[in-house]
């Protein structure tokens, strides 16, 4: 006799139920989000709510992502929409069918709640926590919490060096025949100072190798792969990046693009969103880039000042005294520099306005920033004499190469190797802020500079930013141009102008 009424099957797996893909053509900033219909049966029988963690399947492909939903006729409730990076990642098609399922549960988050309660994490700790943040297990809120918790912290060598290996282990490294390989990291915080593509140009010309992997702004108007980026691709995978550097000696390439520390490409994108700068996850970040870019030895630049991200003399002191004990546990020698902090070095604040300002000084231009040109030949000199040259020497050697146009063709050479060299090019806006009354440049709010520049459109708006006319000390008549202020829009060009109208002390003048 056939039995009656519901039957519960136990011998044979539930498939799960698939969804029909479509493109949002939405942009997150490469944060991975999914979204589905409020009705959805797969998000109701599942059980997932608003900001659950999801792993979505497409494929044989596979991601993480957050979930969001619509309660317009924006998806079916039998569609899925995927922003554009995660499109791109899952490799999908409109009209594929994917799943869409609960992950394995993210074990180290306790380690973070560890953390976040003030206690030290051990090796084993930060290992599984850096190894989930690698492979896109931790949403931004969970990352957040992972960022704050490491903020609000003293700095511990122990700690720190720990950090570094995962960070360095979670990612991919080079190495190199050479048995010195030179690189130079500024802390950042002070606008401008685009030394570096200087001193790469400088110290590959003398002919030592120096593979420079840089990152774009965090918290600044540019950062170092921003401002190369409007001259040369920077975006060079692992293997352009050694061609490059096996055929000039160096290169000047973004390193989120060459996963030498993924995790840390990561949780740069989440202290941007925060405005914060770890010390902790600076030391990691510095030095697991370092080690993965096979460095022997680093010329470490701290810039000092008031409104800088380093105080004082004494809270550099600090900081590179913790960086030169992580870096031994490592066997990397790493030289600390204090450099003035106190005013913007170069005349722009900006990528192509920084870039603007590096070729001119290769160029050997009337018109260059005199102070960015020296701060490059004594940083790139300091270099030099780390490479085993008679002491004090160094200065003289740099001095001789920028002048003589070695550093420019060694530098257009490293454009053309990286894909090819490009103009910066200039806004189409711009607005100049003259002095009020006949003064004396008395201080610089490099910090309120930074923001009147973001305002503007910097990074994202490659040609906007502050153009610079006048250093501390100088003097001038009322009615002389003080900065000029450049944008592609002009909303953006407003905001800033409105901003610096409400801080008229970002450049502070004293009576004469």
């Amino acid at each position: 006799m056939r039995a009656s009424g519901p039957q519960m099957l136990t011998d044979q797996p539930v498939a799960p139920h698939g969804l029909r893909v479509r493109r949002l053509g939405i942009e997150t900033g490469g944060e991975a989000i999914v979204f589905m219909h409020a009705d959805c049966p797969v998000a109701r029988s599942e059980g997932f709510a608003t900001r659950t963690r999801v792993e979505v399947h497409a494929g044989g492909r596979r991601a993480l992502a957050t979930l969001f939903f619509t309660t317009n006729g924006l998806l079916d409730p039998d569609e899925v929409g995927l922003p554009n990076a995660l499109w791109r990642q899952l490799h999908a098609g409109d009209g594929d069918v994917i799943e869409v399922r609960h992950p394995q549960p993210l074990a180290s988050m306790s380690d973070v709640r560890v953390k976040i309660y003030g206690h030290r994490l051990e090796q084993d700790r930060l290992t599984r926590i850096v190894a989930d943040i690698a492979t896109g297990r931790y949403s931004d809120v969970e990352l957040a919490g992972f960022v704050t918790a490491f903020a609000g912290q003293t700095l511990d060598v122990t700690e720190t060096a720990a950090l570094t290996r995962a960070m360095l282990e979670a990612g991919d490294r080079l190495d190199w025949p050479d048995e010195l390989v030179l690189d130079k990291h500024c802390v950042g915080g002070l606008p401008a100072n685009r030394t570096t593509p200087l001193i790469v140009a400088i110290v590959t010309a003398a002919g030592f190798t120096m593979p420079k992997t840089s990152s774009r702004a965090i918290t600044s108007p540019a950062g170092t792969a921003d401002a190369m980026e409007v001259m040369a691709p920077v975006n060079l995978d692992l293997a352009a990046m050694r061609r490059v550097v096996e055929r000039e000696g160096g290169c000047v390439v973004w390193g989120g693009n060459v996963r030498l520390s993924p995790a840390d490409d990561i949780l740069i994108g989440v202290e941007r969103a925060l405005d914060v700068d770890s010390e902790v996850q600076l030391v990691a970040s510095i030095l697991s880039k370092k080690l993965a870019a096979g460095a022997t030895h680093v010329l470490l630049d701290l810039p000092v000042g008031a409104t800088a991200k380093v105080r004082s003399p004494a809270e550099a002191a600090r900081l590179s005294a913790h960086l030169v004990a992580v870096a031994a546990e490592f066997h990397l020698s790493v030289t600390p520099v204090l450099t003035d902090g106190t005013q913007p070095v170069g005349s722009g604040i900006g990528p192509a306005l920084e870039a603007h300002d590096v070729l001119a000084v290769l160029r050997r231009a009337p018109d260059a920033p005199a102070d960015l040109r020296e701060r490059a030949i004594d940083l790139s000199g300091r270099i030099l004499d780390l490479a085993g040259g008679p002491p004090g020497r160094g200065r003289a050697q740099a001095s001789s190469i920028l002048n003589d146009g070695r550093a420019l063709d060694k530098f257009m050479a490293i454009c053309e190797a990286q894909g090819g060299f490009s103009e910066p090019s200039t806004a189409p806006l711009r607005y100049t802020i003259s002095a009020p009354r006949s003064a004396r440049v008395a201080a610089f709010d490099n910090r309120t500079l930074a923001r009147i520049a973001k305002l503007a459109g910097a990074p994202r708006s490659k040609s906007a930013g502050i153009s610079l006319h006048v250093k501390l000390g100088a003097t001038v008549a009322r009615g002389e141009p003080i900065f000029t202020v450049h944008a592609e829009s002009r909303g953006e060009l407003d905001y800033a102008l409105a901003f610096a109208a409400a801080n008229p002390d970002v450049i502070r003048l004293a009576s004469l």
